[in-house]
C-alpha cells in the first residue's frame, strides 16, 4: 500500500503531495500524521490518501517511518475542505492542515494528562482487614458513605501513603489512571425557561433546509434564543453545531447561556484559551464528547461530523476575514462546510454587511426578519449633539452637557452606562507644536499613542514601546501637544468627575490576561452605579438590564478614512451600540457626539433604519462601481529589503498590465503605489489595485494569483475585496 502525504513545512517548493510506503503489516488512516524520510531529514506529514497502485518506480519510494499519533487527526471532510481552500485562496496546503489542528499539539508540546483516582473493588466485603488497622478502616469507610465516587490522591492526602498503599495491595481499593480535561472557566448561571414569541417561532419554522438564511433581528430581538432552539433541534435529531461569535470578549456571556443550557455538549474554542485547554476543548469536539462549537473565527474548522446546523452570529463583522496568512474568509469556509453535511446556514446581524443583505434581496439568502424586540420595548432614543455648538458655548471638554446631564441621572439612579469610543490609549499621537515633530514608530510608518498609565509611546501594529517625549527630538522644544482622545483619557475624566462610581475600561490593553474579559464584564454585572469604557468589544453581543445611557464620545473617528466601507462600519456600529441601552423594562437612550451631524449615516442610523441606509449605500456604490457591484484584487508586496520589494512589484506589474490590454473594460481601475502604511513590523509594504467587473472577475482573478505564484517566494499576498485598504 501507498500513501500521499503533505509534509509540514510552509515551504513553496514542498506545496504538493509526495508518495510514501506503506511497511506490511502497518495500519495507517487517511488523516494520520506520520514521520517520513525526506532527504537526509525526517519530517512529519499528514496522510491525505491511501492507495494500492504507485505512480513511481517502487524501488525508488521510501518507507513511512511511523504514525505521531494513534487516531487520525484530520478528518475526511477537512481533507475535502483543504482541497477547497487550497483552490479558492491559493494557500500551501501545509499552511491550510495547521488550522485544523492546535497548534501546540502539532509541535508536539501538550499532551492529554491524567491523574490517579480510587474505588473500592467488587469484593472488598470478602477481603479482611485488621481491625488496629484505624486508618485503613476510616478510608473504606469515607468510600462507603460516597458509594460511587472515585476519589483523587488529592482528595486523599489526609490518609497516609502507606494506608493507601495496603489496600491497593490487598484489592480493596482499584487505582486507575483517568484522563483529566483542562476546562475553560465559565461562569454558570441558571437557566432561563424561554418561551419564543411569534416571531422568533416563524424565524425557527422557516430555517430548516440546506441553504443560506440571513437572520435580521433588531438588538435585543432575541436572536441568540433562536440560535438556541435552532442547535437544540439539531442535538435532538443527533446532529452537532458551530456557533461563531466575531470577539472573544462576548464568548463569556454565550458560553455562560449555552453551559446552562447545553451543559458539557458545549465545548469552547478561541485563542485565549491556554494550550492545554484548547488541546482538550478540541479533544472533546473530536471524540463527540462535546457536540456544539463555541468560539471565534478559528471555531469554523472545529472537528465535528453530521452537523446539524452553522450560525454565524454578528456575521457583517470584518474579524471573519482572516488577514494574515493563511488568509481565508469564514463565510465561505461555512458555507462548503453547510454544503457538504446538507445543513442550513444562518447568517445573523441587526446591520448585516451590504453584500449579504443585497444576496438576500436577490434570492441568493433567504431573509428571515424580527423586526421588533422580544420584550416588545422600543429601540432606545438616539440623540444627536453637535459638538461644534458645544464649542461656541465654551464647552471644550471630551463630553457634552447632554451626556453629563444623563451621567449624573444614571449616578444618582444607581444605573449603568456604557460609554464607546473605538479608540484606546490616551491620545493618538504626541506632537511638538513649534516644528511639527510626530514621534512615530522605528518599525512601522504610523504615529506612535501615548499611553498614560503606562507612561509610555507605543506602536499598536507592532508592539514596540518607548519612552514619551518631554522636550522634541528635532528642535528641543518642551511644546507637546497630544492628538485624539482615546479610552485611557476618557476613564481618567470620567473618574474625575465620578470619584465615587466603578469606572471600568475594557479594550486590548485591559484585556491581555486570561479571563480578563470575563472578569470586566463580572464586575461591570455586579457593580451599581457603573461606567464601562470601551472599543467596538462592548458594542455587541452584551446584555445587561440596568444599562440605561450609552455615549457614543466621537462617532465621526471611521467615518472619514479612505475606505469604501467606512460608513457601512460606522452605521454598523452606532446601531450595535446603541442596541446595549434599554434592554429591560426602564427605557433607554443613546447620546451621539458628532462634529458632521447632518451626514447621511447619523439620519439612518438615528432612526435604526437599516434598508434605507442600504438603498443609498447600494446606489452609492454602484454608481462608483465598488463591491459588490465589482471586484477589488490587491496584490500586497512586504519585505525588509525595499529594493527587493519594488524589483518584485514591477515584474509582477508589468505582467498584470497585458491583463488590461487582454480584458478591457472588465479592468475598470489598475495601478500600483505604495501602501498607505509604508512600512510596518520593518518591513516595506508596496501593492498593486485593480477593480474589475464581475462578469470577468473570477477569471482575472486566477490569472493573477498564477502571476504571483510565478514570480514570487513569501514576500506577496493576495486579498479580494480587503477589509482594511490600508
Amino acid at each position: 500500500m501507498f500513501a500521499k502525504v503533505i509534509i509540514d513545512q510552509d515551504a513553496k517548493a514542498l506545496d504538493k503531495e509526495f508518495e510514501y510506503k506503506v511497511p506490511d503489516g502497518y495500519e495507517l488512516e487517511i488523516g494520520m500524521r506520520v514521520l517520513v524520510p525526506f532527504g537526509n531529514r525526517i519530517l512529519q506529514g499528514f496522510v491525505i490518501e491511501l492507495k494500492n497502485d504507485c505512480e513511481f518506480d517502487e524501488n525508488k519510494i521510501k518507507n513511512i517511518i511511523s504514525n505521531v499519533d494513534d487516531f487520525p487527526c484530520i478528518k475526511k471532510e477537512m481533507i475535502s475542505l483543504m482541497k477547497f481552500m487550497a483552490q479558492k485562496y491559493h494557500l500551501k496546503l501545509a499552511s491550510i492542515l495547521r488550522l485544523f489542528i492546535p497548534s501546540q499539539m502539532r509541535e508536539g508540546k501538550v499532551k492529554d494528562i491524567f491523574e490517579s483516582y480510587y474505588h473500592l473493588s467488587e469484593n472488598y466485603k470478602d477481603i479482611q482487614i485488621k481491625s488496629s488497622a484505624k486508618k485503613q478502616v476510616e478510608i473504606i469507610e469515607l468510600f462507603e458513605k460516597n458509594i460511587t465516587k472515585y476519589f483523587s490522591q488529592t482528595e486523599l492526602k489526609d490518609f497516609s501513603q502507606s494506608a493507601i498503599k495496603s489496600l491497593l495491595e490487598k484489592g480493596i481499593l482499584i487505582k486507575e489512571k483517568v484522563k483529566i480535561n483542562r476546562t475553560p472557566f465559565v461562569i454558570s448561571k441558571e437557566d432561563k425557561k424561554v418561551t419564543l414569541n411569534d416571531m422568533q417561532q416563524n424565524a425557527l419554522n422557516v430555517i430548516k433546509e440546506n441553504k443560506t438564511y440571513l437572520l435580521h433581528g433588531v438588538t435585543g430581538s432575541g436572536k441568540t434564543e433562536v440560535y438556541m432552539h435552532l442547535i437544540a433541534r439539531a442535538l435532538n435529531e443527533g446532529k452537532s453545531a458551530i456557533m461563531l461569535v466575531p470577539e472573544i470578549s462576548l464568548t463569556p456571556q454565550i458560553m455562560s447561556n449555552f453551559k446552562s443550557r447545553f451543559g458539557d455538549s458545549v465545548a469552547l474554542l478561541h485563542s485565549g484559551l491556554s494550550a492545554g485547554e484548547k488541546f482538550d476543548e478540541w479533544k472533546r469536539l473530536y471524540s463527540e464528547q462535546a457536540k456544539i462549537a463555541i468560539g471565534a473565527r478559528s471555531a469554523i474548522f472545529a472537528p465535528l461530523e453530521n452537523l446539524g446546523v452553522i450560525i454565524i452570529d454578528e456575521e457583517h463583522e470584518s474579524s471573519y476575514v482572516s488577514e494574515s496568512n493563511p488568509r481565508f474568509v469564514t463565510c465561505d469556509i461555512a458555507d462548503f462546510r453547510a454544503r457538504y453535511n446538507s445543513c442550513p446556514l444562518v447568517l445573523g446581524s441587526a446591520t448585516p454587511s451590504i453584500d449579504s443583505y443585497r444576496k438576500a434581496t436577490q434570492g441568493k439568502y433567504q431573509l428571515v426578519e424580527l423586526p421588533i424586540r422580544a420584550n416588545g420595548k422600543e429601540l432606545p432614543r438616539i440623540q444627536i449633539v453637535d459638538m461644534m455648538n458645544e464649542i461656541r458655548m465654551g464647552n471644550s471638554g471630551i463630553f457634552s452637557n447632554q451626556l453629563l446631564a444623563e451621567l449624573y441621572n444614571v449616578v444618582n439612579n444607581k444605573k449603568q452606562a456604557m460609554i464607546f469610543i473605538n479608540r484606546r490609549g490616551y491620545s493618538s499621537f504626541m506632537r511638538c507644536r513649534d516644528c511639527g515633530y510626530i514621534a512615530k514608530c522605528t518599525n512601522c510608518d504610523v504615529s506612535l499613542v501615548y499611553h498614560k498609565e503606562d507612561n509610555r509611546l507605543k506602536c499598536h501594529y507592532c508592539g514596540a514601546q518607548f519612552k514619551v517625549l518631554t522636550k522634541c527630538p528635532s528642535c528641543h522644544s518642551d511644546n507637546i501637544q497630544y492628538g485624539a482622545i482615546g479610552t485611557e483619557s476618557v476613564t481618567n475624566a470620567l473618574k474625575e468627575i465620578f470619584p465615587d462610581v466603578e469606572i471600568l475600561r475594557m479594550d486590548n490593553d485591559t484585556t491581555t490576561t486570561k479571563n480578563s474579559h470575563q472578569k470586566i464584564l463580572s464586575k461591570f454585572a455586579n457593580s451599581r452605579p457603573a461606567i464601562l469604557v470601551g472599543t467596538q468589544m462592548i458594542a455587541k453581543g452584551h446584555d445587561f438590564d440596568d444599562v440605561i445611557i450609552v455615549g457614543i464620545v466621537d462617532a465621526d473617528q471611521g467615518l472619514y478614512q479612505a475606505d469604501y466601507r467606512s460608513t457601512e462600519r460606522t452605521f454598523s456600529l452606532i446601531t450595535q451600540v446603541a442596541g446595549r441601552a434599554g434592554r429591560s423594562s426602564i427605557e433607554g437612550k443613546v447620546i451621539l457626539q458628532t462634529y458632521s451631524p447632518k451626514h447621511y449615516v447619523y439620519k439612518f442610523a438615528s432612526n435604526y433604519d437599516y434598508k434605507g441606509f442600504f438603498r443609498k449605500e447600494e446606489n452609492i456604490r454602484e454608481t462608483a462601481q465598488f463591491p459588490p457591484f465589482t471586484k477589488i484584487i490587491r496584490v500586497l508586496f512586504a519585505d525588509h529589503d525595499e529594493n527587493y520589494v519594488r524589483n518584485l512589484l514591477k515584474i509582477c506589474y508589468n505582467e498584470i498590465e497585458k491583463l488590461k490590454d487582454e480584458f478591457g473594460e472588465q479592468i475598470i481601475y489598475f495601478d500600483a503605489m505604495k501602501s498607505p502604511i509604508k512600512r510596518m513590523q520593518n518591513k516595506y509594504r508596496y501593492q498593486i489595485l485593480l477593480r474589475t467587473k464581475l462578469e470577468k472577475a473570477d477569471e482575472i482573478e486566477n490569472r493573477v494569483f498564477d502571476i504571483v505564484d510565478k514570480n514570487s517566494k513569501n514576500s506577496v499576498f493576495i486579498e479580494i475585496n480587503p477589509q482594511n485598504m490600508t
